[in-house]
């Protein structure tokens, strides 16, 4: 049913032209589905930035993050709705990163079911860089005032202001390492792209959250790459007196952004399956490892 749902999800966003600087107008679709969770408050953050939170039944709170943005390959004026081609082996379509929308909201909709800490998804405008750096004049006010990671940066003074501040960030994004082989990767260690230095404290806790993945799966990719994590991973930590741990898990997608991206359905399910199953034993990782 969870992977049923997620697949769902992805096909419903991934028709949506929610372009870069255009993040709105997939936020009805969403706002819909957040209003029917139990308990779900919802917020807008600087107009095109979704924050979803739902009180948990276990002590600490976990961010979930996906951008809403996808890479305009049309041109302007573009279709109204996008293709998109589902099979029992593989999505297809915009999925960079739908797919990553799909696994969040899919778990956030059994958040009010399980014994989960408080789950707050952070769904960011301009991940993507390349709309941008190529077609600004597509963009909204021809690209004047964006930036790349501009969503994820104002999601994370976001979370400073109302004073949650997570045990640790997970983003969902996709990965072009496995080249159209399926498989899924974590990256870690932001600062290696950030220029920050890690407090010690950061170092453990990030350390820890990658154990409990390569752990519960092996056959996860560690390695590292950049996306949405790097800004929340930075910006959290200079902001929060205690470490938070900022990682991406990801499945696999090729070719990467294209319009015709595919991304495998079992690694879908392996992502829900070790993302799950982190939420269902956070308790006892939080008090282990004093997250």
């Amino acid at each position: 049913m969870l992977l049923e749902r997620c697949l769902q999800i992805i096909e419903e966003t991934a028709k949506v032209p929610s372009f870069s600087s255009y993040e709105e107008v997939l936020h009805p679709k969403i706002i819909s589905m957040a209003s029917k969770i139990e308990g779900c408050s919802i917020f807008v953050e600087s107009r095109r930035n979704l924050a979803l939170f739902v009180p948990g039944k276990a002590p600490g709170l976990v961010a979930l993050t996906a951008h809403l943005d996808k890479i305009n390959h049309f041109g302007v004026p573009h279709p109204a709705e996008l293709p998109f081609e589902r099979n029992e082996t593989y999505l297809k379509g915009q999925l960079d990163n739908t797919a990553g929308i799909g696994v969040v909201m899919a778990l956030l909709e059994e958040a009010p079911d399980k014994t989960w800490p408080d789950v707050i998804v952070l769904l960011s405008e301009m991940e993507e860089s390349m709309g941008l750096k190529n077609h600004p004049e597509w963009m909204r006010d021809g690209g004047k005032g964006l930036f790349h990671g501009m969503g994820a940066e104002r999601l994370s003074h976001f979370l400073h202001k109302k004073q949650w501040i997570p045990d640790a960030v997970i983003t969902i994004d996709t990965t072009p390492l496995f080249k159209g082989a399926p498989g899924c990767a974590v990256y870690s260690k932001h600062w290696e792209f950030t220029g920050t230095t890690p407090t010690e404290a950061e170092i453990t806790a990030t350390e820890i959250l990658v154990k409990e993945i390569l752990n519960e799966n092996p056959d996860i990719l560690h390695r590292n790459n950049t996306n949405d994590y790097l800004t929340y991973g930075k910006i959290l930590n200079q902001l929060s007196d205690k470490p938070v741990p900022s990682i991406a898990i990801e499945p696999a997608i090729f070719p990467y952004h294209t319009k015709d991206e595919q991304v495998y359905v079992k690694d879908l399910q392996t992502i829900l399956t070790l993302v799950s199953g982190l939420f269902d034993r956070w308790a006892s990782i939080r008090r282990k490892n004093n997250l």
